[in-house]
């Protein structure tokens, strides 16, 4: 759709790299400086559908936002400032090459993966006769390599440190500021009369060798909510729990035959559907923040996006 971001292509001032990941284009300015544009392409099942998603973007960047500057006390971040609605820019980190995935609910790739007889993930055990989106008696941590192409691929904590993928002094920091992200957002989700189902952290080190939380946060990209209302009646009766998330994007591909797969191909997106698909976005930022989604202009949103960046980089 004409209004929606599903491609940058900026030569900025002191432009060092430009990488284009599955959702965002991240700038490098004087290799000490990224911008980040999170554009409103969507990905699932690790490929990138072929229509863009009209304020998806904006709902990414300002919940990330948000909860980057509500976590700044438990962990410091990459964040620095948010000159547009889509863009945020902070410090240049070297990023470690694991996903910190941090789940309370048998659920997604979990509950796939259990309902085919497997009971340990990434190395920790789970125990049998668990029904689908039950809680654990503690969140665990199910890591995930951080391939630049192609899946991501589960891996465990001994498997992590055996290869040298982080030293174990580093590891356990991770571990750390993972379960404690986890509870913080837990408390806001509960505020809010939701459950933080499970979610995923990224984090890296800046020039000064400091652990640094980067990339996005308790978004519905990387998390995934319930209802607290009628979870527990909705789990013993094997309903599956109204969900905040973009699995409902996930599940209509799979609908359609499609989960990546090879010989499969991405069902046609109508225009109908996206529109069905930004109005969800719209929804889960409203309720996970608890505030009005103002859209952004979109009339000329390439330009804007450009004279916004360029406008902060002059000061």
């Amino acid at each position: 759709m004409s209004n929606s971001i599903t491609e940058t292509n900026f030569n900025l001032p002191n432009q060092t790299k430009f990488y284009k990941g599955k959702v965002r284009d991240v700038y490098t300015i004087a290799d000490e400086t990224l911008v980040m544009v999170v554009s409103d392409r969507i990905s699932a099942f690790d490929h990138v559908l072929p229509e863009g998603i009209p304020y998806k973007g904006q709902v990414l960047s300002q919940i990330a936002s948000k909860f980057l500057d509500a976590t700044s006390d438990i962990v410091p971040n990459w964040k620095q400032a948010t000159p547009d609605p889509n863009v945020q820019v902070g410090i240049m980190c070297e990023p470690f090459k694991v996903e910190m995935v941090i789940r309370g609910y048998l659920t997604g790739h979990a509950w796939r993966e259990y309902k085919i007889g497997k009971r340990i993930l990434c190395g920790m055990p789970i125990p049998d006769g668990m029904l689908e989106n039950q809680k654990f008696e503690s969140p665990f941590i199910t890591p995930t390599t951080k391939e630049d192409v192609g899946h991501d691929e589960d891996i465990s904590r001994e498997e992590i440190l055996s290869q040298g993928i982080v030293s174990e002094e580093d590891y356990v920091q991770l571990e750390e500021y993972t379960h404690a992200l986890f509870a913080r957002g837990t408390e806001m989700a509960k505020e809010r009369g939701l459950i933080l189902v499970d979610t995923k952290y990224e984090f890296g080190k800046d020039l000064n060798g400091n652990i640094i939380l980067i990339d996005e946060i308790h978004t519905p990209d990387s998390s995934r909510y319930f209802y607290i209302e009628g979870y527990q009646e909705k789990v013993k009766s094997g309903v599956a729990p109204k969900q905040l998330s973009k699995e409902f994007v996930r599940q209509w591909l799979i609908e359609n035959g499609f989960q990546g797969k090879e010989g499969q191909s991405i069902p046609e997106m109508s225009e109908e559907y996206v529109t069905s698909v930004s109005e969800r976005y719209i929804e889960l930022y409203e309720h996970i923040l608890g505030e009005k989604f103002v859209k952004s202009d979109v009339s000329n949103v390439i330009d804007r996006l450009e004279q916004n960046i360029l406008t902060y980089l002059s000061k």
